[in-house]
């Protein structure tokens, strides 16, 4: 029994941010390939119309980063937030708050850009999307 294109993009729109990170580094692994790579690829066949509308376009032009500027005065809070936005480990999501700024999460949705930019500034983080 296969699974349709539909059926995979209701799961992928269910996932959370946490979710999608980890089935991108699934991907990434399973297939040997690397999402940033295939990116500019994807854009540049939307350009020259191979999907017809420029969809893929779209989607790439709604990728945005999520920068963590400040973390404000509840550093522990943020670096919980962290971790449960990402799949860093304890340690590296504390480097990661201490070396602010830096980027949170790279290339996602602007909805879950937009929920992980409301947890953090919910804990007292200062954050930017681009």
């Amino acid at each position: 029994m296969s699974t349709s294109t539909d059926e995979i993009l209701d799961a992928i729109g269910n996932m959370t941010v946490l979710e999608l990170v980890e089935l991108k580094k699934a991907f990434e692994e399973r297939f040997d390939v690397t999402a940033a790579a295939a990116a500019p690829m994807m854009v540049a066949a939307a350009a020259a119309g191979g999907d017809g509308d420029g969809e893929a376009a779209e989607e790439a032009a709604d990728e945005v980063t999520v920068t963590l500027t400040a973390i404000g005065d509840k550093k522990v809070q943020v670096i919980k937030e962290v971790r449960s936005l990402t799949s860093l480990g304890l340690k590296e999501a504390k480097d990661l708050v201490e070396a602010a700024p830096k980027p949170v999460l790279e290339g996602v949705p602007k909805a879950d850009a937009d929920k992980a930019k409301e947890a953090l500034e919910a804990v007292g983080a200062t954050v930017e999307l681009s």
